[in-house]
């Protein structure tokens, strides 16, 4: 009975995890807490929001429509308490990439869209049902760095346009777009538009240096907007946000075509994936302050309801944010409440405030996008893993050229950086470290090269790092043939078999034949710390058993003593590390 009611609740906390923290809401200071946490982000979600629709192609009441209920459906059913959800840069520059070959006819880029949205939180919700959030393990640190930082370049570049008021036609490439504006700039710079966002960074900027509890993105978005409307911007020729649709997206059901489904299946998948890796990152950053527990798969699960939400109410794909994460945090949030709160000053804001956003200028968008974006840039980490493991740098960086130098084929360098991180990720296991030990003064078993020691001409010791398995058995085999080549006295080999964690068919069976083909050699093969899986495995196939049963040891000294009494005195048994130290023990 105790039993089936730990079943049932923990059935329930998988349906209804809001139900973990519903009820602190009866403390007035956690309500209190959530409901100054949500406006405070509201107050940056609603431009950002506009501002993110407008980078992914999209008139800004979709990221309004994106930053409503998918927010609140997002903190009911995901992980975190803490994590705010809903339209972000890279997410939007990945719906605009995926979309801009597609979408040929104007009419039809909302519905795309919005038929992506349901596509990735459909991906999103099945990998979480399944329990496989590990999937996303695929994208590995440095390829998410080396992306971000080339998306994050992209995303700014691509609002050059916006701040200097002109238009150029889109080429194949990003980066010759990127030249057509700046040329188009030196001689047709709309300069009140240039003002706008020149004004909107600098308040921005001075804001978070002299004032930083004031949030800069709203003021630019009121001071830049009063002024706009104060002196015609729009009558003088620059872009304002114009009429935002008054009340809540309608439910409609997405319209699906099957012919665009199948073109947009490889950038939902990567949007899917780069999407949840961005909150879960956002999510760890925040568990390792708050102590909070994370369930991945619940985190899928959340932001897949929340993106099938967003395309069922008009919007377009969302992810947890950063920023407003941050921000959220900050402000004192508590419970998932926090994130409700924000979806209802959007609601508020498309009830009643829309008419007050028509002059917003085009520019203080782009601006706020540039400025948000920048902080997305950092070289640190792969200067840091230059210093772990050069071939991880190397990858970042490649993946990072190959994004800006593809754009807007963007799930074409992470797809590339995937391949290039698979086939790291295998090359190691193929070729792992192997070392040749020997005995320091202490007693202590060493690496001899690494640390100057003398080897045993009888006797040898062959540390084995990784688990051995189809991929790279003809490879060990090579190194102990190539050890038993260079020493012609050789009568024993030890197998250190610490870091052996796992040994499939083809290892066990390399292993046997190893060892009858040096026996018939004269020369005797011994294991020693052997793991308990690996252990099991030698005993079911008989190699744990007679005649190689008492070959199998527990310690390096016990393996070195049993030699040792099998061997007549080395040639040089006085210096021999092995000979004179093992002895004693």
């Amino acid at each position: 009975m105790n039993s089936l009611n730990v079943i049932t609740q923990r059935l329930i906390q998988r349906i209804l995890p809001f139900r973990a923290w519903l009820h602190e809401l009866k403390d007035p200071a956690v309500l209190r807490a959530d409901l100054i946490a949500g406006i405070s982000v509201a107050l940056v979600l609603v431009p950002q929001s506009m501002a993110y629709a407008q980078l992914a192609g999209l008139p800004p009441y979709y990221g309004l429509y994106a930053s409503f209920l998918p927010v609140m459906i997002a903190s009911l059913f995901g992980s975190s308490r803490q994590v705010h959800t809903g339209p972000v840069a890279v997410v939007s520059l990945l719906t605009a990439s995926a979309l801009a070959p597609i979408a040929t006819d104007p009419a039809h880029y909302a519905a795309y869209a919005i038929m992506l949205a349901l596509m990735v939180g459909v991906f999103q919700l099945s990998l979480g049902l399944l329990q496989l959030g590990f999937f996303v393990d695929f994208l590995s640190h440095p390829v998410v760095v080396g992306f971000t930082n080339g998306a994050a370049i992209i995303i700014a570049t691509s609002q050059l346009g916006k701040i200097f008021g002109v238009t150029v036609e889109r080429a194949e490439h990003h980066y010759e777009t990127v030249l057509s504006i700046l040329q188009a700039a030196m001689h047709h710079t709309h300069m009140p538009t240039l003002a706008f966002g020149l004004g909107a960074i600098a308040i921005m900027l001075l804001l978070k240096k002299f004032a930083p509890k004031i949030p800069g993105v709203l003021a630019a978005v009121a001071i830049t907007t009063v002024a706009s409307w104060l002196l015609k911007f729009e009558q003088s020729g620059g872009k304002v946000v114009g009429t935002v649709p008054q009340g809540l997206p309608a439910l409609v059901i997405p319209d699906i075509d099957l012919e665009i489904a199948s073109q947009l299946l490889i950038s939902a998948i990567t949007i899917g994936l780069i999407g949840f890796t961005e909150a879960i990152s956002v999510a760890k950053a925040i568990a390792a302050q708050t102590r909070q527990r994370l369930d991945p798969n619940q985190g899928l699960v959340g932001q897949g309801l929340a993106n099938i939400t967003a395309s069922l109410f008009q919007g377009y794909a969302v992810s947890g944010s950063f920023s407003r994460s941050a921000i959220n945090l900050s402000a004192g949030a508590k419970t998932g409440f926090a994130a409700i709160a924000s979806g209802l000053v959007v609601m508020l804001t498309l009830l009643f405030l829309t008419p007050l956003l028509y002059h917003l200028p085009q520019p203080t968008l782009a601006a706020v996008i540039m400025l948000a974006v920048f902080n997305l840039i950092k070289f640190k980490p792969i200067k840091y893993a230059w210093r772990v493991q050069k071939h991880d740098a190397v990858v970042a960086v490649i993946t990072f050229i190959l994004t800006l130098a593809l754009a807007p084929h963007l799930e074409l360098s992470i797809l590339v950086g995937v391949i290039l991180s698979m086939a790291l990720y295998i090359y190691r296991t193929m070729r792992p470290r192997i070392a040749i030990l020997s005995m320091r003064q202490d007693g202590t078993l060493a690496d001899a090269e690494a640390n100057i020691l003398q080897t045993c001409p009888k006797m040898s010791i062959i540390r084995f790092d990784g688990p051995l398995f189809f991929a790279n058995t003809g490879y060990f085999e090579e190194k102990v043939l190539e050890r038993v080549a260079s020493k012609p006295d050789l009568k024993f080999i030890i197998i250190d078999a610490e870091g052996i964690n796992e040994i499939d068919a083809t290892g066990e069976e390399m292993l046997h034949q190893l060892a009858v083909r040096l026996n018939s050699l004269d020369i005797e093969f011994l294991f020693c710390r052997t793991k308990k899986q690996v252990m099991d495995i030698f005993l079911r196939t008989g190699f744990a058993s007679e005649p190689w049963l008492d070959h199998f040891l527990h310690t390096e000294h016990q393996a070195i003593r049993f030699a040792l009494s099998k061997l007549e005195r080395c040639d040089e048994a006085d210096k021999c590390p092995l000979c004179t130290a093992a002895s004693t023990k």
